[in-house]
């Protein structure tokens, strides 16, 4: 998908311009001048067209103009899940993470595509979490307290319409 972005000057003397990749916003940028001819230097990035997960991508990252360069090349390297690893490990658990440096699976953040935490108390039964539970036992499980219970640890999230339960590591 083709991304766009606006870089607005902090100068209110100056005027701002569009750009959909790193090279194009070099080039405006180096000949950014405001109304008395002084060289503009610093730029409000924003982001303007996209996905809806590359949206809530830049949001996370606190899109800005030193690390443009390091986003827009990662909206098509990263897949879908790596992506929602980071949005819910930087802004839901408060991780840190250097986009240039680190790797996405350094972010300890467990994931399920349940639509609720009640479900993934179903689901954590149904997997043996509890032990073998004989059949006739089955109807005497307290879903709802167990979910209570992991609500502790576990949360929800909506992310790019996709509700996500997730736990920070």
């Amino acid at each position: 998908m083709t991304l766009l972005f606006y870089a607005q000057p902090y100068d209110i003397s100056a005027e701002g311009f569009y750009f959909r990749d790193f090279e194009e916003y070099t080039k405006q940028a180096a000949t950014a001048k405001n109304q008395y001819g002084d060289k503009v230097e610093e730029f409000e990035i924003q982001f303007i067209d996209g996905g809806q997960l590359d949206a809530e991508f830049a949001k996370a990252l606190g899109l800005n103009q030193v690390n443009i360069q390091h986003f827009i090349p990662l909206t098509d390297e990263w897949q879908e899940h790596e992506k929602i690893r980071y949005i819910l490990a930087v802004d839901q658990c408060g991780y840190a993470y250097d986009l240039e440096h680190d790797s996405i699976d350094l972010l300890d953040v467990e994931i399920y595509e349940e639509t609720s935490i009640r479900d993934l108390a179903i689901r954590f039964v149904e997997e043996g979490l509890f032990g073998d539970i004989p059949e006739r036992l089955q109807f005497y499980i307290d879903y709802d307290a167990i979910a209570r219970d992991l609500s502790v640890d576990y949360s929800e999230a909506i992310i790019a319409g996709e509700r996500l339960i997730y736990r920070c590591g």
